[in-house]
């Protein structure tokens, strides 16, 4: 099930820590009608009050209503600084509710910047309750920037919040220890901005600040005085920006940088550093070093850095235990920096580029040299005149690495905002490269006319192939398919609330002007996006057929699924969606007689950022009895990441078919980033293949039967690739490689 992702933007407050009682977190103390220090966000479909009557505790509580039985969410909002130390938060508080319907209500806590979420969606809190006593704890370091913590609702309905509490480590907030601040962190200069003004840029600075750039980037990650968090490196950089600007050529250029890394300490030999590793997958690329205009006093110095890099833990990179994608730590996202000045354009632009230069598994499958990336974007973020231009640009440079787990979140929304807020009330897809009507969100219901299967042509006479020309660049994604799933959800997404539309239907050219509406306003809009349901995960079809879908499966489920299951016909899964349950050992050893390698996995190393290496491959094992049957898996460009991951392990088993179309393209456990101006995005952080070393990445999973759906398919309401599965069984067809429809 996927969780629902809050964006905020609120204030970080101040730095002293106050007593759990000078904090407003039983709404007591009103101002102008509205509890002090608490905020709103969500839809505006919802009305807050303060009630009087209703209350756990002292004599207001905080309560959310639905209006006009219109669904979405709205949630009250307060925020704490994070001036105290601990490892363990908790937020506790009494909730009430009355008719919640078509969503949940709950208590949520996130600490900044994405450490730790809960919203209590998984408890899926409905209908009418008295007040109840509801907990979440979360983890907390000394890297988080605010806690920010409320009520929510999803749907429809009223509830009642009351009598909040926080506590660090099983203690009330006043006794938590005062947060000790490293170095790094005490260092505020720049809080309030860069003092950086960079006027217009011609080639000779672009390729001086691309240098500094990688300068920069390679002593953060390089020399130990910064690994071990001995400096701000972000305030570093506009500490050294006034004089790099002022150089009068190439020599004064190199003479500043070379007195800058001096400044850092004197670097001492290292004695544990290897060299790359023979066998490694990717080595370091910083042949940059080298380059024929750097002095060969500099090329020495960052030589010698390379030879005597910082070893072990390091302030602003780790692993992540177990799997081992990259943490990229105390990274700040300056989330009150609404335009981030020239300097903080210019961190933000660095900071990107050397993050996927050193860290990035798949650097290699780019469709661009990276090398020339960060002289390409230097003058895209420094020209940026507003937010939109600031964000289209981070959006670009993120979409040049080709994988569907990058993208842009976060900021001040001002591309989404630029979308508009009005949606049309039919779902499109790309079905045989055209655009086709596809589903209505309510069943039933055909406004304007419209039809499945109609070919969308143009909208606002603009056609769809101009239209895809220009968003292309926009659309983060590791493969076409998935881009062109991404640009489907929104291309008629608009500001207004009508759109043209030229249709051709049964070869006949239509012209329909139909109307938009808010999200809240279509039915069925959130349930079908959602895709959510209380069925269960398997049921059996006709002709001892078993089906399987991952989208709602649980632990639990699969005993009763082997029992049940062992002497049908065949079985399908379906993983044309996001699995809700960890399923490629647990429901794979079913469908495998002997332990069987799936999968191996490429891995950075912190101690010589740049180099990856793979590590041991991982197997299906068999347990318990085996499935003797045909087994068909359902796949198609929906698939992405975990359900890529589950269809390699399933594809091992004795009797397994994939069908479908190319999948999603987008392995490896993701890793966050933040970009200054609260921005987020985010990269598939391990690199992940086949025992053989075949990639996955932007490959996908490629499918044994190729099945695509058609147009007639799609008018006819047909599953055609649930069709072919059953075919496949019934007539009991052996697995050919590359069969299409």
């Amino acid at each position: 099930m996927k969780k629902l992702i809050l964006i905020l933007s609120i204030v970080f407050a101040c730095n002293t820590v106050f007593a759990q009682t000078n904090h407003n977190l039983d709404f007591e103390i009103l101002e102008n009608e509205t509890a002090k220090g608490w905020k709103s966000f969500g839809s505006d479909n919802y009305k807050i009050t303060y009630d009087t009557t209703i209350k756990q505790n002292g004599k207001i509580s905080g309560s959310i209503e639905s209006q006009n039985g219109k669904s979405d969410f709205k949630a009250l909002a307060y925020t704490i600084p994070t001036d105290f130390d601990g490892k363990k938060i908790k937020l506790s508080g009494y909730l009430k509710t009355e008719n919640v319907e078509g969503g949940f209500a709950g208590l949520w806590l996130r600490v900044d910047p994405q450490i730790g979420f809960d919203n209590m969606q998984s408890q899926q809190i409905k209908g009418t309750n008295e007040w109840t006593k509801y907990e979440i704890e979360l983890d907390y370091n000394s890297a988080a920037e605010k806690i920010v913590f409320g009520g929510i609702i999803v749907g429809t309905g009223k509830i009642w919040v009351d009598n909040m509490e926080i506590t660090v480590d099983g203690k009330p907030l006043a006794q938590a220890p005062e947060k000790k601040l490293d170095t790094a962190q005490k260092d505020k200069t720049f809080d309030n901005g860069s003092n950086i003004s960079i006027s217009s840029l011609n080639n000779n600075q672009i390729k001086n600040l691309d240098l500094l750039g990688r300068v920069w980037g390679f002593l953060k990650y390089y020399h130990p005085e910064v690994g071990k968090g001995n400096f701000n490196w972000d305030y570093e950089l506009f500490r050294i920006l006034p004089k790099f600007q002022n150089a009068k050529n190439n020599i004064d250029r190199d003479n500043i940088l070379a007195s800058w890394i001096d400044s850092l300490g004197k670097v001492k030999r290292c004695k544990s550093c290897k060299e790359v590793a023979e066998d490694a997958f990717l080595k370091p690329d910083l042949d940059w070093i080298k380059r024929d205009d750097l002095s060969q006093g500099l090329k020495e110095k960052l030589e010698y850095i390379k030879k005597n890099r910082h070893q072990g833990k390091h302030y602003y990179i780790g692993m992540m235990k177990g799997v081992k994608n990259p943490r990229f730590k105390n990274e700040k996202s300056y989330s009150d920096m609404k335009y981030p000045d020239d300097g903080f354009r210019l961190l933000s632009v660095y900071k990107y580029w050397n993050m996927i230069n050193y860290f990035f598994p798949y650097k290699h499958l780019m469709d661009k040299d990276w090398n020339t990336c960060l002289k390409e974007y230097i003058p895209k973020f420094i020209n940026a005149k507003d937010e939109l231009e600031y964000e289209l640009a981070a959006l670009q440079m993120i979409g040049d690495i080709k994988d569907t787990h990058a993208n842009l979140w976060g900021g001040n929304n001002k591309i989404i905002e630029q979308k508009g807020d009005y949606f049309p009330t039919f779902h499109v897809k790309f079905v045989e490269n055209k655009l086709i009507v596809d589903a209505f969100f309510e069943e039933g219901n055909t406004p304007s006319g419209l039809e499945l299967g109609d070919i969308i042509t143009h909208i606002n006479n603009k056609s769809i192939e101009d239209l895809v020309k220009e968003k292309h660049d926009f659309y983060p994604a590791s493969n076409q398919p998935t881009r062109l799933r991404n640009i489907s959800f929104d291309i008629l997404q608009s500001t207004n609330n009508t759109v043209d539309l030229k249709l051709v239907r049964n070869k006949n050219a239509l012209n329909k002007t139909l109307n938009l509406y808010n999200k809240s306003d279509i039915k069925g809009y959130y349930r079908w996006y959602k895709n959510e349901d209380n069925e269960k995960s398997f049921k059996k079809l006709d002709n001892n057929i078993g089906y399987i879908t991952l989208k709602n499966i649980k632990e639990e489920d699969v005993k009763i699924i082997r029992k049940e299951f062992i002497d049908t016909k065949g079985i399908i899964v379906d993983i044309r969606n996001y699995p809700s349950a960890f399923m490629p050992f647990l429901l794979g050893q079913f469908f495998t007689s002997k332990t069987t390698p799936f999968v191996k996995f490429t891995n950075g190393n912190v101690n010589y950022p740049g180099e990856f290496s793979f590590g041991k491959q991982l197997s299906i094992p068999s347990k318990g009895k085996t499935y003797k049957g045909k087994v068909v898996v359902l796949v198609n460009e929906i698939s992405q990441s975990q359900a890529e991951y589950t269809t390699m392990g399933f594809k091992v088993g004795d009797n397994v078919t994939i069908v479908g179309s190319t999948t999603a393209g987008a392995d490896g456990n993701v890793s966050s980033i933040n970009l200054p101006g609260g921005l987020r995005t985010s990269i598939s952080g391990i690199g992940v293949y086949y025992p053989d070393g075949k990639e996955t990445q932007r490959v996908g999973i490629v499918p044994d039967v190729e099945i695509n759906p058609t147009i007639e398919g799609i008018k006819q309401e047909r599953d055609e690739l649930m069709e072919k599965a059953i075919e496949i069984i019934s007539l009991n067809i052996s697995k050919k490689p590359s069969v299409k429809n």
